[in-house]
């Protein structure tokens, strides 16, 4: 009866006209820019986060979060037609997705791309349901030494699984950190890393950073190079349909690849893009048709797809829950919630229901939406990517420039907020993603006080990191991630197998 009560009071929450009506632009406006080669969530949410400011708590969430599960939809569009994933997670869909464009069947990788987001982004929003409430309820236990080892745990898998490697992760994750340190201590009140800068002092604002680092400089990598476009192909409404032998292919492939999205995506700083690799990795080792993965098998679009979307809501459980993001564009998320006052942890449940179990409903409120607009408006995002890019880019510039402006009306944002963009776009281009450092930044502070609490609590002992089971436990729990990253495990196993017949010869000498 519980679980009932608490999804009829998300449901009053949600089903008013005015989250409704956001609910349905941040879709909208997700799809619109997910749909550009480059723009994907993370930028599409940093370039909407200062509108949220003006708006309630609840409001505000469940439009950021239409945003961000739109644009991951919208992001295989241009996958498919372009050969350029419009997010980092829709990469998967390319290997399948432009084969079937070149095959003339776009419209069936369409739409199986829109059917598969809605069953995955279901199957997801059923696994926060249930499991939402007995994360909270276990992270109750937790104290500050455990917060401190859980945020290190995040940072490390953030760190290991960016596409960049581990050790390029871990540098920008401590770059990250470092960043968050710069402002005024709240602590001591001591001034630091702000060379003197008054603009400084209250630190570098998550907005000009996640604008930065993933608005301008994905716009400057996505100006780099073309592919064919298939864009042109007329998608009319009656070549959407499969065949019914590739609905029933279908079945099995969407419901492994949205348990494989489901785990990974409450998973901290892992992500959707971890999801949809892992999945369609795991499809293709035991499908029956893996011969013909790559060539544009129906299944190679439905996994990473269902994958995709159901991480996409149950990254949501350990934000919400935990207060650690659980995908890149959720630490952004984090920082909306932050700013209005709200503070994610396993209290948000019992002293904010209304805002969680109204998030919640709005995802199925959503996901509809999303399922009921675009395969009607197929076309429309087809006749977007016609649009030259020297006028499409600068256009999102300028809307990220002017949304900065807005926050603080302060002209040293916008060229800071330039600056980080040419920052990331040479990180880039020596393969360091900038995703870890977002989460760095954000975690970073939040590392930071929990540890000066842990220590008090300890009188100064260190030891209480060790001796708490919860703490120990997570903190050995990251070490075992890093030992697996770095330690060329396979290689050492395939020595010792080699060396074992010699092994065995030396044996039998001695009898």
């Amino acid at each position: 009866m519980d679980l009932l009560s608490n999804l009829a009071l998300g449901l009053s929450t949600a089903a008013t006209v005015t989250n409704l009506t956001y609910c349905f632009i941040g879709v909208f406006l997700g799809t619109f820019i997910g749909v550009l080669p480059g723009v994907g969530p993370l930028a599409a949410v940093a370039m909407l986060l200062p509108v949220s400011f003006y708006l309630e708590p609840e409001t505000a969430l469940v439009m950021l979060a239409g945003v961000y599960y739109g644009a991951e939809y919208g992001g295989s569009i241009a996958s498919i037609l372009l050969n350029i994933p419009g997010t980092p997670s829709a990469s998967v869909t390319c290997i399948d997705g432009y084969p079937m464009a070149q095959q003339g069947r776009a419209g069936v990788a369409l739409f199986m791309t829109a059917m598969a987001s809605f069953f995955g982004a279901l199957f997801g929003v059923v696994v926060m349901v249930l499991l939402s409430p007995k994360l909270a309820e276990f992270a109750l236990l937790f104290q500050p030494a455990e917060y401190f080892s859980v945020m290190v745990l995040g940072l490390i898998a953030a760190s290991i699984v960016s596409a960049s490697g581990a050790l390029r992760g871990l540098m920008m994750v401590c770059l990250g950190i470092l960043l968050g340190t710069v402002g005024v201590d709240v602590n001591s009140g001591e001034t630091r890393f702000t060379g003197g800068i008054q603009e400084l002092r209250d630190g570098v604002s998550l907005v000009v950073v996640a604008m930065g680092l993933f608005g301008v400089s994905e716009v400057m990598v996505s100006l780099r190079g073309a592919t064919k476009s298939y864009a042109g192909e007329k998608v009319r409404m009656r070549n959407f349909l499969p065949t019914p032998s590739e609905w029933g292919r279908s079945i099995m492939p969407a419901i492994r690849g949205s348990a494989v999205g489901s785990f990974f995506g409450t998973l901290p700083g892992t992500g959707q893009t971890v999801a949809s690799f892992v999945g369609y990795a795991l499809e293709k080792r035991i499908n029956r048709r893996r011969a013909e993965f790559g060539k544009g098998a129906i299944e190679g679009v439905v996994v990473p797809e269902t994958a995709n979307n159901a991480a996409a809501q149950t990254a949501f459980i350990p934000t919400l829950t935990l207060g650690i993001p659980g995908s890149t564009t959720m630490a952004l998320m984090l920082g909306a919630l932050m700013i209005h006052g709200i503070t994610p942890g396993p209290r948000l449940i019992s002293d904010h229901p209304e805002l969680f179990w109204g998030l919640v409903v709005s995802f199925l409120f959503g996901n509809l939406f999303l399922l009921v607009l675009n395969i009607p408006l197929i076309g429309i995002w087809v006749r977007l990517l016609r649009v030259p890019h020297h006028y499409l880019y600068p256009t999102v510039i300028v809307l990220i420039c002017v949304g900065v402006y807005g926050i603080s009306n302060s002209i040293t944002d916008v060229w800071a907020t330039l600056i980080f963009g040419v920052i990331g776009y040479v990180l880039r281009l020596f393969r360091f993603e900038p995703a870890p450092m977002l989460i760095g930044f954000i975690l970073g502070p939040m590392m930071e006080e929990y540890f000066r609490r842990a220590m008090l609590l300890s009188r100064g002992d260190p030891m209480i990191f060790v001796e708490r089971p919860g703490s120990a436990f997570l903190l050995g729990a990251g070490l075992l991630l890093l030992v697996l990253t770095v330690v060329p495990i396979k290689k050492i196993v395939q020595r010792l197998k080699g060396r074992l017949p010699m092994g065995e010869r030396v044996a039998r000498h001695h009898k």
